[in-house]
């Protein structure tokens, strides 16, 4: 184990010779986020809840856009929306962030988030450059909307990677990432995701990696554990982003409603402060998230 550790810090200090380093504090890696006074979570829906109406045909029954699903939210008395890269149009203009972003100001939403797809398990090369590339774009267009944290993923190792290259190459990308979206105001928050759904490898990253621009997107139902609840308890104080889904995954027993007043307590014991989002995954959203969002707002208020 000792020799693993002094290999990866002797493999970070190399390639933080290449990273983008202009916003990193000082160590290796970040401690809890600090915050002054106590925690105020604010509740906010994923445009994600409806990605079968969003991916849905323009004009065809039921389909939605963007807008549209701005207005729905408006009427459930949210605090924001998180807008998934995902429902974008293809072409992508200052013109559309701009009437996107007043179609929520002025239904009273704030644009909380936002999420992309990447994999920053990638070696050195073009591909990885890629989702550098990437990550710009989408911090410039989320600094438009005023979204001040965008979801990432460490993404899944290419064949024939070792868990322990992975977790290095992610640690040393998603540090020059978090600090390329930081030089725009938007911080990177990384989900427990793909083979992230393992709390220790998810902490290992976390804890690795060394900046201000960088957080945790606490997914409530992605860990894969006998206890995922005391997994949330482990990341919700790197948290600067929660999505909250209405049924967790236990090892060996499968799906299972969450307990959203336990979820709500280990985020308010951990004095969490930002944005709490509804990442509804089921099959009847227009029916079921009302009554989701209620008992989310009676535990936050409680």
């Amino acid at each position: 184990m000792m020799q693993r550790t002094l290999d990866r810090r002797e493999f970070l200090a190399a390639a933080s010779a290449t990273a983008v380093t202009a916003f990193a504090g000082p160590g290796l890696a970040i401690e809890p986020i600090q915050r002054s006074g106590h925690g105020r979570m604010r509740l906010s829906l994923a445009a994600y809840s409806f990605r079968r109406q969003l991916q849905a045909k323009s004009g065809s029954e039921g389909a939605l856009n963007l807008e549209g699903f701005v207005d729905h939210a408006a009427g459930l008395g949210l605090d924001g929306v998180e807008l998934t890269s995902y429902f974008f149009p293809k072409q992508i203009t200052a013109e559309y962030l701009a009437g996107l972003k007043r179609r929520c100001h002025v239904n009273g939403l704030d644009v909380t988030g936002g999420a992309i797809r990447n994999n920053f398990t990638l070696p050195e090369g073009e591909k990885l450059q890629h989702w550098f590339d990437h990550v710009e774009q989408w911090a410039e267009h989320y600094k438009a909307l005023g979204a001040p944290v965008n979801r990432v993923f460490a993404g899944r190792p290419p064949k024939r990677t070792s868990e322990a290259e992975a977790i290095d190459r992610a640690i040393v990308n998603l540090e020059k990432a978090s600090e390329l979206s930081g030089r725009r105001g938007v911080m990177l928050a990384l989900e427990n995701h793909d083979f992230l759904m393992d709390s220790d490898r998810m902490m290992e990253i976390v804890k690795g990696v060394d900046s201000p621009w960088f957080g945790v997107n606490l997914d409530t139902g992605n860990f894969r554990s006998k206890d995922p609840y005391k997994d949330m308890e482990r990341a919700a104080p790197y948290a600067v982003n929660v999505q909250v889904k209405v049924n967790i995954r236990r090892t060996g027993s499968g799906h299972e409603p969450s307990d959203l007043e336990r979820v709500v307590k280990i985020l308010k014991d951990a004095g969490y402060s930002g944005s709490v989002v509804l990442e509804y995954e089921e099959g009847k959203p227009y029916e079921e998230i009302p009554r989701y969002l209620e008992t989310l707002r009676k535990h936050m208020e409680g």
